[in-house]
């Protein structure tokens, strides 16, 4: 009978990706995958640690996984696994902590040392070198597959430490990048997702991400191209007007910017200014017509004024930006900003964050109207009570209702009306 094993991804698109590929390492050897909630002999809890939340939800997650099997041999791996593998070691059922370097050889670590009952930390430090990927993700769970092309940051912001847990800036080979693209085209993905920690300085050779995407789009079966989260000072202009061509890349990119204050885009460590920011958001808004703009924005940075706070209110109401993700200012044990001092009340940081929350709503109701009675392409993910759920290529949701099975379907759906920030429609 073979071992069952579950897995749990916490944090980013680079951790979905790096899921998919384990299982499908793991199923190769023979295990059988289960669901996240089912038991399992063995349960692989992919960490982050980008925020406090990160760090508490691995917590949370190991305790729930215990309580419902306390059989259970749980392998922590990853961004939190990579800093805080002793910390990590003293919860409950934990036999195997694996850092980034070490993660993607976790079906032979379980095999060496699964007998011993002693806790394993394998942590060592990561190369600053090329990469390849074992295995295609493949997940049937998912209509959009996640691909990684890149891997760690150089820019050792003072509020992150994703350098720590991740390395330094490195790629994935060109042709490893296109050999997976096209497993997961032919395995029927209608849509290949490019992720990574900072995509924007992809390079090998003479390669860079404009080039991944130009590879890509001959793949005659593949519909969509998008790119995930990317630092603002490195997204290629070329990509951009690429992006407003006809071609197969989504018109949608989130960009972390993190603040729109000049002194705290400085106190940040961050490499651009907010006249740069507002330069590159109107050259996209004006050169790819419906495009869909998005960003983080991190909330009461050490020493963030109320004035601080209003230049990046200001620039968010006054910018083609659609939506923003408000994240609360964390800690790090990495990062520089813990001794910047001047940390902002939780109050504060609470009020600030509705305010933009607020603001990100009005703006992307204000973005939707535009689409009411317009004809949109939507590749349909899932159905749920009743309705069929999908995205378009500039990141909107709609729902329609048919009896019809659309998963991973590409449909055209005439737009009717707007609920919740989600757009309805009917198949034409």
């Amino acid at each position: 009978m073979s071992k069952t094993i579950s897995f749990h991804t916490l944090g980013c698109r680079s951790n979905q990706s790096e899921t998919a590929v384990l299982k499908n390492l793991f199923s190769k050897d023979g295990y059988k995958i289960v669901k996240p909630d089912t038991a399992a002999d063995v349960a692989v809890i992919n960490t982050c640690t980008v925020t406090e939340k990160g760090d508490s939800d691995t917590r949370k997650l190991v305790s729930r996984i215990n309580r419902t099997n306390p059989s259970v041999k749980i392998a922590l791996i990853g961004c939190q696994a990579q800093t805080q593998g002793q910390e990590l070691s003293i919860l409950p059922n934990v036999r195997w902590i694996v850092g980034n370097a070490e993660k993607m050889s976790l079906v032979n670590l379980i095999h060496q040392i699964e007998e011993d009952e002693l806790v394993k930390i394998i942590t060592p430090p990561i190369k600053q070198e090329s990469f390849t990927v074992p295995a295609p993700g493949i997940d049937d769970e998912r209509t959009r597959a996640n691909i990684k092309i890149q891997e760690g940051c150089d820019s050792f912001c003072t509020f992150c430490e994703v350098p720590y847990a991740r390395g330094q800036a490195r790629s994935r080979e060109f042709e490893d990048i296109l050999k997976e693209a096209k497993e997961l085209v032919d395995a029927g993905y209608k849509e290949l997702v490019l992720t990574g920690t900072n995509i924007g300085v992809y390079h090998d050779k003479s390669r860079g991400l404009v080039d991944v995407v130009t590879a890509l789009e001959k793949y005659s079966a593949l519909e969509r191209i998008r790119v995930s989260s990317i630092e603002p000072n490195a997204i290629p202009y070329d990509l951009a007007l690429l992006m407003g061509t006809k071609t197969k890349l989504c018109r949608h990119l989130h960009l972390p910017l993190q603040s729109a204050s000049d002194e705290i885009i400085e106190r940040m460590g961050r490499r651009y200014t907010q006249k740069e920011l507002s330069l590159f958001l109107k050259f996209a808004s004006k050169n790819i017509q419906g495009v869909c703009l998005g960003a983080d924005i991190i909330v009461g940075f050490p020493g963030e004024t109320e004035r601080h706070f209003e230049e990046t209110y200001m620039f968010l109401e006054d910018s083609p930006l659609v939506y923003f993700h408000t994240f609360s200012y964390s800690n790090r044990k990495f990062a520089k900003s813990r001794k910047l001092g001047a940390q902002v009340d939780k109050t504060i940081i609470a009020r600030r964050s509705k305010s933009l929350r607020n603001l990100g709503s009005e703006k992307k109701k204000a973005f939707l109207k535009q689409f009411v009675g317009t004809y949109q392409k939507v590749l349909f993910e899932e159905r749920k009570e009743g309705a069929w759920s999908g995205l378009t290529d500039n990141y909107l949701r709609v729902q329609t209702h048919s009896s019809q099975n659309l998963r991973n379907r590409v449909i055209s759906v005439t737009i009717t009306e707007i609920k919740n920030d989600i757009l309805l429609g009917e198949m034409q």
